[in-house]
């Protein structure tokens, strides 16, 4: 099992300096934005798609740091109805299947994407609860007229490439917890599409993550390590489907997401948050989650992805290295 960290945290440095930072965390893997919701400044897609030498000497960069490329990172909304946003994500997600394969990475990270309610809408629509039989109409549609044949053909490119795409379960995504995935799977009949497991959206959604190893297993290909802390207190005022979030003014330049989309802000009492690994949960957890993940692939990476607001970036990935390096020599992996 390698343990390393997604570098979009680091962003602001070059990928040699990211690399030596990872090292320095006593990290062996990297994973590297390639596209979708956020700009890929560590990896030359175009040079690398072009050429064998820059791909070559791209990966001697990682050699020489003792750092292994693992992953590509590709979270965006691929079904997005709005025509700035998702034919992008999705053109992004097929070059970065055709780019790891030449690269030797058997892992891209992706979201599935969440389409419009019908085929006249120009926002995406997320429906959570269908009581209503009109929001089941909608998922149809979603499901069989956007997402299905989409899936099929990422499934037919990542076979092809003998990659694996590894969804994160992301709410705001058609895919958010494990029935989902698997509904997807079954529905696409999926050799090369599973789970990139990512604790902290199931954590929120009242999930266990283990449970849900457990009951995905050999669908899962891939991890992150990262936190989240539920705010008990808030939680009981608020619950977890919450909506205060705020626009980020323009003066503060709010991070594009595409198109004319940017992240908003964050509620100033949060029912939960994002946190470094171990400021949510201790050992109790990343102990077995880590022994669980090395069950159905002894050889999987598990990444850190760093978005605790509390921590600067260097701070909160020291933290949540030795957080998680202490729970992999617990694991005894």
């Amino acid at each position: 099992m390698r343990l390393g960290a997604y570098t979009a945290c680091l962003h602001d440095r070059s990928l040699d300096e990211t690399l030596k930072i990872l090292g320095e965390l006593g990290l062996t893997s990297a994973e590297i934005n390639t596209g979708g919701f956020i700009a890929a400044p560590h990896i030359p897609i175009d040079d690398l798609l072009a050429s064998a030498g820059a791909r070559e000497d791209y990966l001697g960069r990682y050699t020489q740091a003792g750092i292994t490329l693992t992953g590509l990172n590709c979270n965006g909304n691929p079904l997005n109805p709005d025509p700035l946003v998702g034919p992008k994500h999705a053109d992004d997600l097929r070059r970065s299947i055709e780019l790891a394969a030449l690269l030797g990475v058997r892992r891209v990270v992706t979201m599935s994407g969440l389409p419009g309610s019908d085929a006249r809408a120009s926002v995406a629509n997320w429906v959570v609860n269908p009581w209503d039989s009109q929001f089941l109409d909608v998922l149809d549609y979603q499901w069989q007229e956007v997402a299905v044949p989409f899936w099929r053909d990422i499934q037919a490119r990542a076979a092809d490439a003998d990659v694996k795409v590894c969804i994160e379960m992301h709410p705001q995504n058609l895919v958010f917890n494990p029935p989902t995935l698997l509904r997807l799977i079954e529905q696409t009949n999926a050799t090369h599409v599973g789970a990139e497991m990512d604790p902290s959206h199931l954590f929120w959604q009242g999930i266990d993550p283990v449970a849900a190893i457990r009951h995905l297993g050999d669908r899962v290909f891939h991890a992150a390590a990262k936190d989240t802390r539920i705010n008990d207190d808030n939680v009981r005022l608020f619950g977890v489907l919450d909506d205060r979030f705020t626009r980020t003014p323009a003066d503060r330049n709010p991070l594009s997401l595409g198109g004319d989309n940017t992240l908003n802000q964050w509620p100033t009492q949060p029912s939960w948050q994002f946190v470094a690994v171990g400021r949510g949960h201790g050992d109790d957890f990343w102990v077995p989650f880590l022994q669980a993940l090395h069950e159905v692939d002894p050889d999987m990476a598990v990444n850190i992805e760093h978005e605790d607001t509390e921590l600067d970036q260097i701070e909160g990935l020291r933290l949540a290295a030795e957080n998680l390096l202490a729970a992999a020599r617990k694991a005894g992996i």
